[in-house]
């Protein structure tokens, strides 16, 4: 009695760079609005005015990332 082995291999799919470029731009873009929002704003240096709202909304994640705040 024989048996019969299927021996098919993965095989590797090529991804467009078209495709791809927009989400690795986007996610860029995200990670350095966040990285401003939690690393750099101040509030006395920000952007958005003098108010500390989004200081204090990113307060114990900035300290969590090791940023100094104080």
């Amino acid at each position: 009695m024989s048996s019969a082995v299927s021996t098919a291999r993965p095989q590797a799919v090529a991804i467009p760079v078209s495709e791809t470029l927009p989400w690795l731009i986007g996610a860029v873009v995200v990670g350095l609005v966040l990285y401003y929002f939690i690393g750099i704003d101040q509030g006395a240096t920000s952007v958005f005015g003098d108010n500390m709202y989004i200081h204090e909304f990113v307060h114990d994640a900035r300290h969590f990332l090791s940023f100094p705040c104080h």
